[in-house]
């Protein structure tokens, strides 16, 4: 492992040095932003596991302690406080959990860890891993219109650029 690592080394060095400076343009550098709709994954499919009791009670990443009867996860792919929607590929069973914690360890290859309540909605808690496709769900707030607000008459800008109401327009 060492022996490719020192020769992976050579080789990023060698080609460094090839490459010949170019000069730089007499015009200013146009920069380019990134897309970010590109570059952000929207979707994972991968293996999820889940954990219990032997977690009650200890302290999540967010600061908050485990309850395993509540539906939340721990994932390292998603902000904290993200809502996701997690399927289980083998039985289309689907549920809706908050990330709370961080985990599950990256070597084990799993995307997801989620608590005893959501494992259990996915049926999949016998078992102990499941194939799974992950989502976030976007939340929308709205407000409840109130039906007793008096219409608000329309503001319109005059000939000198000062604002007029509809009241004091000529007709």
């Amino acid at each position: 492992m060492q022996t490719k690592l020192r020769i992976l080394g050579f080789m990023v060095v060698a080609n460094a040095l090839w490459i010949s400076p170019k000069p730089t343009p007499a015009a200013p550098i146009k920069t380019k932003v990134p897309n970010v709709a590109k570059s952000l994954k929207l979707s994972y499919v991968g293996t999820a596991s889940w954990y219990g009791k032997r977690h009650q009670g200890r302290k999540m990443a967010n600061g908050k302690r485990f309850d395993s009867h509540k539906l939340t996860a721990a994932s390292w792919y998603f902000p904290l406080g993200t809502t996701i929607r997690v399927v289980n590929v083998r039985n289309g069973e689907s549920v809706v959990v908050t990330i709370t914690d961080r985990g599950p360890n990256l070597r084990l290859h799993r995307l997801i860890d989620l608590s005893e309540a959501a494992a259990e909605r996915l049926e999949y808690v016998g078992q102990g891993l499941t194939p799974v496709f992950l989502y976030p769900v976007v939340s929308v707030d709205t407000e409840p219109a109130s039906l007793n607000v008096p219409l608000i008459e329309p503001s319109m800008l005059d000939a000198a650029g000062t604002q007029a109401t509809a009241s004091r327009m000529p007709m």
